[in-house]
């Protein structure tokens, strides 16, 4: 039996007949995957035929008139109303401090002391030196009384005792700046200056800002100047507190557009009681611009927006060739006005009631059967609030 497994002519014979069965399972295999193509190609050319394509689903909502308070939105950056890095105005090396980093201070509280024994010698021997000038002119006066004296040696004493006295106050002046003190109350940030460290002229001791009010600076398009006026009420929100709002009013319009962005620079003052506004923080703010008005409102994802104009699909129903009702698509061009939160304000193509497709119109064109589904609807928040979880 060996030996005929070893014949040559046996084993070409098998090899050919395991190619053959090759053949015929690669040919069964392809034959069904083409006649599965084409079988899926004919039905899809019937069904085109008979005109019964499939319907799409689609999300909608009714357009209906809602309230809106006209507001201009932008983006600005607080400000400390007084704010000031304090310095140190003359040289020397610092012999005490008098607060910690984080204090509140009053007004010309002293913050920083430094090293003036030598001034203050000084300052003492000029006084000497201008009570001694003092008192020679009170003294030549009595004799230029009797003539003892000539006009010439009064006037050299009176000039005499006026330059020791401005001297005084010179030092003076110099022996006070030794002294460094709060120019205003507020909130002082970190320090690092120590004791026996010495100091330039310029150099920041600490960062001092008054917090009870607080500016906040934004820029707004040209077109808004009519609606923007002195005294009128913003609200700031901030992301470092959120779910707060904070009030505050218009109190500067700068004068001077931007000849660059053709922007106008605005200045509102926000009350800032509790300290919960920094200096150097964004925030958003939103300027109220006149009496609420009723505008028809959609969600800003039923609107598809192109450069031929804005669109979106209306719901419409009608009947299908079997006369049974069905739902059809009908696209309409639009104009859309302002915008809030995922809302947008439809000036024109739309009347109140109407059934306006609010998500899948991708798949639409004018005349598409279509099956509302309203399980899962596009938000539609006017003031959509950010979820953390």
């Amino acid at each position: 039996m060996f030996s005929k497994l070893q014949n040559p002519d046996l084993k070409s014979h098998l090899t050919s007949k395991r190619m053959v069965i090759m053949l015929i399972s690669f040919g069964l295999l392809f034959g069904g995957i083409f006649g599965y193509k084409m079988f899926v190609a004919s039905m899809m050319k019937k069904q085109m035929a008979s005109g019964k394509t499939p319907p799409v689903v689609v999300t909608a909502i009714k357009a209906e008139l809602q309230t809106w308070k006209p507001q201009v939105k932008a983006v600005g950056s607080l400000r400390a109303v007084r704010g000031v890095d304090v310095s140190s105005e003359i040289s020397g090396i610092v012999r005490s401090i008098h607060f910690k980093s984080g204090d509140q201070v009053n007004a010309d509280q002293v913050l920083v002391q430094l090293n003036a024994d030598a001034d203050i010698a000084l300052l003492r021997s000029l006084e000497a030196a201008a009570e001694l000038a003092s008192t020679v002119y009170e003294r030549d006066k009595k004799q230029f009384a009797f003539r003892a004296i000539s006009k010439a040696t009064l006037d050299a004493d009176a000039a005499d005792l006026k330059s020791k006295q401005a001297q005084v106050a010179q030092q003076a002046a110099l022996v006070a700046k030794k002294t460094i003190r709060a120019p205003f109350a507020g909130k002082l940030g970190i320090s690092t200056v120590n004791p026996g460290q010495y100091l330039n002229p310029g150099d920041k001791l600490v960062t001092l800002q008054s917090l009870g009010s607080i500016y906040i600076d934004f820029s707004l398009p040209q077109q808004e100047l009519s609606r923007i006026s002195l005294g009128q009420k913003v609200t700031v929100f901030t992301d470092a507190q959120i779910g707060r709002t904070f009030n505050g009013r218009i109190t500067a319009i700068n004068p001077r557009i931007d000849s660059d962005t053709r922007n106008v620079q605005i200045q509102a003052t926000v009350d800032n009681p509790k300290h919960k506004l920094f200096p150097g923080m964004y925030a958003t703010v939103e300027v109220s611009a006149g009496s609420p008005q009723r505008y028809l409102t959609l969600p800003q994802t039923a609107v598809t927006y192109n450069p031929y104009g804005d669109t979106v699909f209306i719901v419409e129903e009608g009947k299908n060739n079997d006369n049974k009702p069905v739902l059809t698509a009908k696209q309409v061009f639009i104009t859309v006005g302002m915008t809030r939160g995922d809302q947008v304000a439809i000036l024109k193509g739309v009347k109140g009631g109407d059934r306006v497709v609010t998500s899948g119109q991708l798949k639409l064109k004018n005349g598409s059967v279509v099956i509302i589904n309203n399980q899962i609807q596009p938000t539609n928040e006017e003031a959509p609030k950010v979820n953390n979880e």
